[in-house]
């Protein structure tokens, strides 16, 4: 694979998963960016509940230590599906780069890619509601969840898109330090009715006394919503991060001083992070600014890791497998929610898997369902159809 075919079906521009990945001075398509949004999609569409389902069922340590690792901490710490939307994030971030340079070479003028970055907030915060309220209650606002994945991504790719367009890399990085170092010390010095300052416990935390008090409509966890108000600042910091990786991709520098800049700034961020998870508890649902470095940190390195194989050392039959969800991950994303796999998977294939153990039959289902996914996404692929915000 040299060369990614071009969608004929887009829906407004900066989009959702940006198609313009390409380097400075390069007419070559950065293919690692659709690979790791593939590889971090995969584990959305399925990928993640197969793996979940053979734990315990195979005698391994190493698979029921993965699928312990494909689920949430209850509170603080951490794991690796905590990383999942965190590298989204950031993914938008370093396509956004792209994106603008685009635009701004093609001679569009601030203002307009201001609106550009507008109206794609607007939809996607629309399209998130839709998402995690299907079907949405209508006639009961109170049950209606504002909060969403597609939302957030839209306002930090907005914020980061006027931060881009006005400030250089450094006054990136301090704004994203800045919010980070603000939200450490909102949590930590105003006190919250009856539980007073730096509770961040469940029921006592700022963020969730802010969502009680100002967010309408339902909230995820009752008490707050990880999806909320106050989380939305140390968020959109991964999207500015990964802003800061897109323009050292971007830029005209060797391929070995990215991959020395990727390196170095995963690092930084990974031990920044686990420092300041000391005192400030590496925590998802508060987004906390350790959980923030220690993610973006992780992402620099994954990035790195996936540019340098498959766009320098020009290693890329295995990242197909990825490339084809990357390249719709706004479509997976909305089907897996709309169209059940799963049944279909049962349809097909029961009749393969049925002699089996029953604590297993789950498991095939899911194998299939995955296997359906990746191949409605192949046949999108084929047509050239990639559904983009």
């Amino acid at each position: 694979m040299k060369n990614s075919p071009q969608p004929n079906l887009d829906i407004s521009s900066p989009d959702f998963a940006s198609n313009t990945h390409q380097p400075g001075g390069s007419n070559k398509r950065l293919l690692s960016l659709d690979a790791l949004r593939g590889f971090d999609m995969l584990l959305i569409s399925g990928g993640g509940t197969f793996l979940v389902l053979l734990k315990g069922k195979t005698g391994l340590a190493a698979v029921d230590w993965i699928a312990d690792q494909l689920t949430h901490p209850a509170w603080n710490g951490f794991t690796f599906y905590d990383f999942i939307f965190p590298l989204f994030l950031f993914m938008a971030g370093v396509s956004l780069v792209f994106s603008l340079n685009k635009g701004m070479a093609l001679g569009l003028e601030k203002q307009l890619l201001y609106k550009k970055a507008l109206k794609r907030m607007l939809i996607l915060i629309c399209l998130g509601i839709l998402f995690k309220n299907a079907p949405i209650p209508f006639f009961e606002p109170s049950q209606i969840r504002l909060g969403s994945v597609l939302g957030r991504i839209g306002l930090a790719s907005f914020v980061t898109t006027v931060l881009f367009l006005n400030f250089n890399g450094l006054q990136r990085l301090g704004w994203a330090i800045g919010i980070l170092v603000a939200y450490y010390a909102a949590l930590f010095l105003i006190p919250v009715p009856g539980y007073g300052a730096g509770d961040l416990s469940f029921e006592g935390n700022l963020v969730g006394w802010f969502d009680r008090t100002f967010l309408p409509g339902r909230l995820l966890q009752g008490t707050y919503d990880e999806l909320g108000l106050l989380t939305q600042f140390p968020a959109m910091c991964l999207t500015i991060l990964g802003s800061l990786a897109g323009a050292i991709l971007a830029n005209n520098a060797s391929e070995v001083n990215k991959i020395k800049w990727l390196s170095l700034a995963g690092v930084v961020g990974i031990g920044v992070g686990l420092v300041w998870g000391l005192h400030f508890p590496i925590n998802k649902h508060l987004w906390s600014s350790s959980f923030v470095l220690l993610t973006a940190g992780m992402a620099f390195l994954f990035l790195m890791a996936f540019y340098t194989v498959i766009d320098v050392w020009k290693i890329r039959k295995w990242a197909f497998f990825f490339q084809v969800i990357g390249l719709n991950s706004l479509t997976i994303y909305f089907g897996y929610s709309f169209i059940n796999f799963g049944y279909t998977s049962r349809k097909l294939f029961y009749g393969l898997y049925s002699p089996l153990p029953e604590e297993w039959h789950r498991v095939f289902e899911a194998f299939g369902a995955l296997l359906l996914v990746w191949l409605f996404l192949y046949i999108l692929y084929r047509k050239k159809i990639f559904i983009k915000v």
